[in-house]
């Protein structure tokens, strides 16, 4: 008989955002694969809820709220802080941009405050892997020596948002007169259970009848990343960071986790509609690319140029976008190394296993909406 393995501990964790699309699963892993007690803050709780009997704390705080902030955090007392709180990256717009900085740049800001002001040892921020892209040119194999794109270069304010509390979190590493030590994981393209973007609206296309055109030819590799192996990323940066404040001596630049941003990725390239017909068929299209009609880039640009220009003066976001047709031409894809070598990273969960526990999922909410008459 084999011998139960004992579970690493991570002591008290809380995680803000933790009834969110990535935050719920980072709290499903706590209590899956680690040691520790788990509470969450977020703006609501009835989302994502574990039981009551798995002995979660929810919090229902505004992170942007400093001083509130400051004094749950002195209820909670936590060990270690995983900060997934971010609004989705979609939105155009005075308002939308309003939020981003809002809740990305000064929630972060106000977390960074609390964690320093109640003794926490370590935290780890969800970055993107977005704020090294221009959205304009492609990214071959990238790692984090690239540079982050910011200010004018920087075309999507959401990944300059995201850049910027980046920015604070790292350099709060061992601040000083705080402990606190802090890194940044950049996940690329999550999806998952949960997920209200890539899949969803993947999914959406087929039941529209949308999926006969391919913009591009297909020629781009990109990155996505299922969303268990991003929670499973943060988890071992936290563990990272609580050793290194155990010990006695700093880590060799070669070993150091506090103060670094870590590439996150499936460790698995696929060419972009690839994937989206990888999504079809779990979601039981039958269909091969026979039927597919391939428009170029930049007709796309032109029609979605156009589409922009309609729905504005309708005065209701667009159907589709520009960006949207630049994101599904563009080469993406990076290098994890970095996260191999010094987190131990390695995707628990394959893509093709993530695809297919994704769609499944959707076609689930499908199943509970009602059809609209």
């Amino acid at each position: 008989m084999s011998e139960p393995t004992t579970k690493p501990s991570l002591g008290r964790v809380l995680v803000i955002g933790g009834c969110g699309f990535l935050g719920h699963h980072v709290v499903n892993l706590l209590l899956r694969d680690w040691n520790c007690t788990v509470s969450v803050v977020d703006l609501k709780c009835q989302r994502n809820r574990r039981p009551d009997s798995d002995g979660v704390q929810y919090v229902e705080a505004d992170i942007t709220d400093a001083d509130g902030l400051v004094k749950v955090f002195g209820r909670l007392r936590p060990d270690v802080v995983i900060h997934t709180a971010s609004p989705p990256a979609q939105g155009l717009g005075a308002v939308a941009n309003d939020v981003f900085k809002k809740v990305n740049v000064d929630g972060t800001r106000a977390v960074i405050a609390a964690c320093q002001q109640n003794g926490v040892k370590a935290l780890v921020y969800t970055s993107s892997a977005s704020v090294m892209s221009n959205n304009k040119d492609d990214l071959v194999n990238a790692n984090e020596d690239y540079p982050v794109i910011r200010g004018k270069l920087q075309t999507e304010y959401y990944s300059e948002t995201k850049a910027h509390a980046e920015e604070l979190v790292l350099h709060a590493n061992r601040a000083e007169g705080s402990d606190l030590l802090t890194a940044a994981i950049r996940p690329s393209g999550i999806f998952g259970e949960g997920d209200v973007q890539l899949v969803f609206h993947t999914v959406k296309i087929l039941r529209e009848g949308k999926d006969k055109v391919q913009v591009g030819a297909n020629e781009n590799l990109f990155d996505f990343t299922y969303v268990e192996n991003v929670a499973h990323a943060h988890l071992l940066a936290a563990r990272a960071l609580l050793a290194t404040h155990a010990a006695s001596t700093a880590p060799l630049n070669h070993e150091k986790v506090d103060g670094e941003a870590f590439i996150i990725t499936n460790d698995s390239p696929v060419y972009f509609w690839d994937l989206m017909r990888a999504i079809w068929r779990a979601a039981g299209s039958e269909k091969g690319t026979d039927h597919v009609w391939v428009m170029s880039r930049d007709m796309g640009i032109l029609l979605g140029f156009l589409s922009e220009v309609f729905f504005g003066l309708l005065r209701k976001p667009p159907t589709f976008n520009r960006q949207r047709i630049v994101y599904s031409t563009m080469t993406r894809y990076y290098d994890i190394s970095k996260a191999k070598r010094r987190l131990g990273y390695r995707p628990l969960v394959s893509l093709s296993d993530g695809v297919k526990r994704t769609v499944k999922w959707t076609l689930e909410q499908e199943k509970k909406t009602p059809a609209k008459s």
